[in-house]
C-alpha cells in the first residue's frame, strides 16, 4: 500500500498511468464527498483534468460495476495489483446518445482539447470581460 501523503503527486500519477497502461486493477482508499473514507478496487481507464483544474481518475468500479470518477487529491492510499481487467468498458457516447468513433490520432487530440479547453458557452466579440 502506498500512502499518497508520503510521496509526491507525480509518483502517484506515474503509478496510476502505469496501471492504466498495463490494464491492472488498483485498490483505492479515498475520502468520499460526504467525508467518509471508502475503499474500492477499480480498473483505471484514464486520467483527466477537469475544467476547474482538478485531476480525476476515470475507472470502472468493481463494486458498482460501472464507470466512476475519483479526484486524485482525495486518494489517501492505493495498492497496485497484477490482476488484469475483468469489467467491460462502456462505449463513449455523445450528448445525443450516439457512439463516438475516433479514426485518427488528430481526431483524438482534437476531442481531448475540445473537452478540456473550449468554452462551455458561445463567446461573442462584445464580451469585454473575457479580454486579457
Amino acid at each position: 500500500m502506498r500512502i499518497t501523503a508520503n510521496q509526491k503527486s507525480t509518483k502517484t500519477l506515474a503509478d496510476l498511468y502505469r496501471a492504466i497502461d498495463r490494464q491492472q486493477a488498483v485498490t483505492l482508499t479515498f475520502v468520499d464527498t460526504d467525508g467518509t473514507e471508502t475503499i474500492r478496487t477499480v480498473e483505471p481507464w484514464e486520467l483527466r483534468t477537469t475544467k476547474n483544474g482538478r485531476i480525476q481518475l476515470r475507472a470502472g468500479c468493481r463494486l458498482r460495476g460501472d464507470a466512476r470518477s475519483f479526484a486524485v487529491d482525495q486518494i489517501k492510499a492505493y495498492t497496485l495489483h497484477r490482476i488484469g481487467f475483468v469489467l467491460e468498458r462502456t462505449e463513449a457516447t455523445s450528448t445525443t446518445g450516439h457512439g463516438i468513433v475516433v479514426r485518427s490520432t488528430a481526431q483524438l487530440i482534437a476531442r481531448e482539447l475540445g473537452r478540456d479547453y473550449l468554452p462551455t458557452r458561445r463567446i461573442t466579440r462584445d464580451q469585454t470581460d473575457l479580454a486579457a
